[in-house]
């Protein structure tokens, strides 16, 4: 399917350091992008379906680097169904599996470990809820595991490791299991802040620095915060991502979103949601947190929207999160709200409001144009303008 999204007002890029885009006019082809800029009226015309986005603004789709997935589109911590299809509808495309851990009676010894997270690889491997691209399969740190089991998960397509949620003796305990992983390939990631479960310990900048994982996990507390004097050891004394999420503490996200500014380590900073745990399920999470440091620090807005596409794209090395050619065309149309005091995207998110989800394109496939069931409506009339497909992408109202 070619897709064209035409009269774009305002591009934001997902690169924080070139964070606008030149022209008007997207336009995708199988599944990646192929066109940004300005168009001739016959590159449109030769798309199967046009956009037309009336001066709204596109952003790459959202990451959330951070869900705990089970299998299928279902929370057992939430009994609820469909909360991955529902995140569509707020703006994320992507999510990253923060491990299997909420599937009931999970097992825990090393065999059972590797086959839950081989399982939950190939279970999302070509399943899309609502169009959503979903990295699962992450092997959970358990005593017991040896490098050659590492090695094993790594050749059946496993690239992800989590270390917290282990029965350890001490956090100290998982750096070897972390440098087994990171040599085997995998992106490995650590639960940061109180005890993750009952009778583990909290994990702070001193067990961290020692592992040397690739991202620490919702620094600013998931939902309990490190001490304070942990931040600047993790802002100065690594190169960890730094990823905080919308279920931790709002005073250390924002502490945290100055300090990797003016430390000038801005590609370290990531967003997530770490949804649905004991917080439940925010399908506007990702924006909630954008509009937080947009509105609440200095930081610009199209900074926070970087740290929730491009930089969570670059630290796991995934192809989307940039509106750039060749990337995944996964794409997002925001535009005020109706009834806002502000009239476009970027400005109603730096007052603190949630922006109106207008549209959303995966895999090159619009999945709803029109308005969000999860968001009012946009101000402006973003509509399907022409099309060759017999569908016209409309989504339910509320």
């Amino acid at each position: 399917m070619k897709v064209a999204l035409t009269n774009v007002g305002t591009i934001v890029t997902g690169d924080w350091r070139d964070p606008f885009g030149a022209g008007d006019t997207i336009i995708t082809n199988d599944g990646k992008i192929e066109h940004v800029g300005s168009a001739s009226t016959e590159q449109v015309k030769a798309c199967d379906v046009v956009i037309d986005a009336a001066g709204a603004t596109v952003i790459p789709g959202l990451i959330d680097s951070q869900i705990h997935n089970t299998f299928g589109d279902y929370t057992p911590r939430q009994k609820t169904v469909g909360f991955l299809e529902s995140y569509v509808h707020g703006g994320t495309t992507t999510s990253i599996s923060a491990s299997e851990v909420h599937v009931p009676g999970r097992p825990k010894d090393p065999e059972g470990v590797k086959a839950l997270a081989v399982a939950a690889m190939k279970c999302f491997e070509h399943y899309r809820p609502g169009g959503m691209r979903v990295h699962a399969g992450s092997i959970i740190l358990e005593p017991g595991l040896t490098e050659s089991d590492f090695a094993e998960v790594a050749t059946k397509g496993v690239w992800l490791a989590k270390a917290g949620f282990g029965a350890v003796g001490t956090p100290f305990d998982y750096v070897p299991m972390i440098q087994w992983a990171r040599k085997h390939g995998m992106i490995t990631t650590v639960h940061t802040g109180g005890s993750s479960i009952p009778g583990s310990s909290g994990i702070w900048a001193e067990h961290l620095i020692a592992m040397n994982p690739h991202v620490s996990f919702h620094v600013n507390g998931g939902p309990v915060a490190m001490p304070d004097e942990g931040f600047a050891r993790m802002v100065h004394e690594s190169d960890i991502a730094l990823q905080v999420c919308t279920a931790g503490n709002l005073r250390t996200l924002l502490l945290l979103g100055d300090m990797v500014r003016e430390a000038e380590v801005f590609d370290r900073f990531l967003i997530a949601t770490d949804t649905p745990t004991g917080s439940g399920i925010m399908p506007l999470g990702m924006f909630y947190t954008i509009t937080h440091l947009a509105s609440l620090t200095e930081m610009p807005v199209e900074w926070a929207i970087a740290a929730a596409t491009g930089n969570n794209a670059r630290v796991y090395g995934l192809n989307c999160g940039f509106v750039r050619a060749g990337c995944d065309a996964d794409l997002v149309v925001i535009d005020a709200c109706v009834g806002g005091s502000k009239d476009n995207a970027l400005d109603a998110l730096r007052n603190g409001d949630i922006p109106a989800v207008a549209a959303v394109i995966t895999d090159g496939v619009p999945r709803f144009v029109g308005r969000s069931r999860n968001t009012p409506a946009p101000m402006k009339a973003v509509r399907v303008a022409d099309s060759r497909v017999m569908q016209d992408f409309a989504a339910p109202t509320h």
